[in-house]
């Protein structure tokens, strides 16, 4: 079995726990990455670790085939039965190589199609229409399950025929501990607004902010406390510049990337998320364990990760007004934010508690397994 996702980071956030019942049920697990610091977390869970050269912007055409037929070569080496690929870049480059590397099962999770799909389509859109051709030779596999978080992208692919309804899995994200996630009553003091996620334009860092600002004169001293880090390697990354003159201004309390998002949610009173779209994004799943009101966005990902009027509130994409009208709805009524809340963890236990997620996983790989005949076990000399 072998994971290919982007970032080692992103892999030990989200796809970690899957990775460990697969080994946990006998499958000799193998990831490959990017290079990263988190690496080295991922051997000392005792997964073997393969670096594999993938630039971020995506803008050298070299840079993309050396990744490519790194990706082949790997496969070509290591032999797996089967390739979990994770993220844009890892399915469209994984699943290339593995129909030419003649892997014989290919598991692509789609968790979100990116940006060129949140464009207003505008007349004939050539790298829209590129991009749905690689998805369709990606993902082409002959032994293959595609898991989709959300109907919105499901729907986009089906349409393009870049996959086939019996390819089709839908999986609402990558799960929550709810153990770890408990939902814990309202903490006292002032009201906290917060919102988690990597500091993208596109995650509507920028909207958070302005509706700060709308709602900075109000006197009931509503806190918006912002939790995540900087992308520089992303093109739509909020600059340092920029962050340091939010921290001036003071209308956002920054308080960095958090390891314990748990805690996080345990201190504050309403989640935020105004992002553009997502596959589905795992702060608000998180925020719902936790059982927190939501605030987010109706677009793909974000709608789908809560019921709308019953776990939180849906405000329009770019419109940081009726974001901050939203905020101020939920922080001047407690009983409406408590029963969002409580719906909220609801929620969680029936849609996204990970055993279920690990147990859906376990048995797509088990179905494809046993379709490609697949008995062959790796052996370290293959790599001689």
């Amino acid at each position: 079995m072998l994971y290919v996702v982007n970032n080692p980071a992103f892999f030990l956030s989200h796809r970690l726990p899957i990775a460990l019942a697969a080994r946990d049920a006998g499958y000799d697990v193998h990831v490959a990455t990017m290079a990263g610091a988190a690496s080295a977390d991922i051997e000392a869970q005792g997964l073997q670790h393969h670096e594999i050269p993938m630039s971020r912007s995506g803008k050298n055409p070299l840079q993309e085939c050396a990744t490519l037929f790194a990706l082949w070569r790997l496969y070509r080496a290591l032999r797996p039965d089967l390739v979990h690929a994770v993220t844009i870049k890892p399915v469209l480059y994984g699943g290339i190589a593995a129909r030419l590397a003649g892997v014989p099962s290919y598991v692509a999770a789609v968790s979100g199609l990116g940006f060129i799909f949140m464009r207003k389509r505008q007349g004939l859109d050539l790298l829209r229409g590129a991009a749905l051709t690689l998805y369709r030779i990606a993902l082409g596999h002959r032994n293959s399950r595609v898991i989709f978080q959300n109907t919105s992208d499901r729907d986009v692919l089906l349409r393009a025929g870049a996959v086939r309804q019996r390819q089709v899995e839908l999986i609402r994200g990558s799960g929550v501990d709810l153990a770890h996630f408990a939902a814990l009553p309202e903490p006292a003091g002032p009201l906290v607004a917060v919102m988690v996620a990597r500091l993208l334009a596109d995650k509507g860092v920028r909207e958070f902010v302005e509706a700060a600002r709308l709602a900075s004169g109000r006197p009931d001293s509503l806190r918006w406390v912002l939790a995540g880090s900087l992308d520089s390697g992303n093109p739509a990354g909020i600059s340092a510049q920029e962050l340091q003159d939010w921290q001036k201004e003071g209308v956002v309390d920054y308080v960095g990337e958090q390891s314990d998002v748990a805690g996080l949610y345990a201190c504050s009173h309403i989640a935020v998320l105004p992002s553009y779209r997502e596959g589905l994004p795992k702060s608000l799943v998180e925020a719902a364990a936790c059982g927190r009101a939501v605030v987010t966005t109706d677009v793909p990902g974000c709608r789908d990760a809560i019921e709308a009027g019953e776990t939180g509130l849906l405000v329009p994409p770019r419109d940081a007004t009726a974001l901050a009208s939203a905020v101020q709805r939920l922080a001047d009524d407690a009983v409406l934010r408590k029963q969002f809340g409580e719906a909220g963890r609801r929620l969680a236990e029936r849609a996204f508690d990970i055993r279920q997620v690990v147990h859906r996983h376990l048995e797509i790989y088990d179905t494809l397994i046993a379709a490609s005949g697949a008995t062959r076990k790796f052996e370290p000399s293959d790599l001689d």
